[in-house]
């Protein structure tokens, strides 16, 4: 069976990584799969979103296969984290809005892949962490960095240095996640708020995606200037000029993601 399925319809691409007997754990199999799919979907313009899973009840993705640790050498560790960092980047950058769908554990690579993602979904048997400090490692799939621009360095050194698991509720309050739902409504919400994602101007999206992604790595001053830029192409497209339209005649808009 492959390690990672896809399924394309509507517009949305599920994909799921499929090691439920090793709890959809990352190896270099998976991570290879991944940056496969996400390369091809990014180029498909069939695929307008991404609703990203884990096989099975128990895990999302309850971290990296670690069985081949203690064989590593510090390059090939490095070379390890490098590309997985590549991979959840592609993910991120690709220009179009990606839903982690959160069933069960999200640990290590899990949490880190799920952060990626532009929104995170999680049934209410969730749970997040990033343990690796029990193994004697650190977060290396840039949780050491998404995981504090997302709830704050106080609360992302908390779950770092103490390694601890938060359920789901409370990865809702600090703002891991965007919303908890049961877990027989995980899939059908992720792909309800995608499907509302894309009846909005496609360009529009992509642009906002990269105003947020890439301004959060700028001052503030230049952040602003990458905004009105941003603003400034989708002024030139065909899409706002339906969507001012549409709002003036008071209809529904029609985007050609043009």
């Amino acid at each position: 069976m492959p390690v990672v399925l896809t399924d394309l319809a509507e517009g949305i691409l599920t994909v799921t990584v499929n090691r439920p007997e090793k709890l959809n754990a990352l190896n270099a199999e998976v991570i290879e799969e991944l940056r496969r799919v996400f390369h091809e979907a990014k180029s498909n313009a069939e695929v307008g979103a991404l609703v990203l899973t884990g096989a099975g009840e128990k895990a999302f993705v309850a971290g990296a296969d670690i069985s081949g640790f203690p064989s590593l050498t510090p390059v090939d560790a490095r070379d390890f984290a490098r590309k997985g960092q590549a991979v959840l980047d592609l993910l991120e950058k690709m220009g179009k809005p990606s839903i982690a769908a959160v069933n069960g554990f999200a640990l290590g690579g899990g949490c880190e892949l799920a952060m990626a993602c532009s929104m995170r979904v999680a049934a209410s048997n969730a749970r997040f962490g990033q343990p690796e400090v029990a193994l004697g490692l650190i977060p290396g799939y840039a949780g050491t960095q998404r995981l504090p621009r997302l709830v704050g360095k106080g609360r992302a050194l908390e779950l770092i240095l103490t390694g601890d698991p938060i359920p789901a509720e409370e990865a809702l309050r600090i703002g891991l996640v965007n919303r908890v739902v049961e877990p027989a409504e995980l899939i059908p919400t992720c792909r309800a708020l995608a499907a509302k994602i894309l009846g909005k101007a496609p360009l529009a999206v992509r642009y906002a995606l990269e105003a947020v992604n890439h301004g959060l790595e700028l001052p503030f001053d230049e952040a602003e200037l990458h905004e009105a830029a941003l603003f400034g192409l989708c002024v030139a497209t065909e899409d706002m000029k339906e969507g001012v339209s549409a709002f003036l005649g008071k209809r529904p808009a029609k985007f050609a993601g043009k």
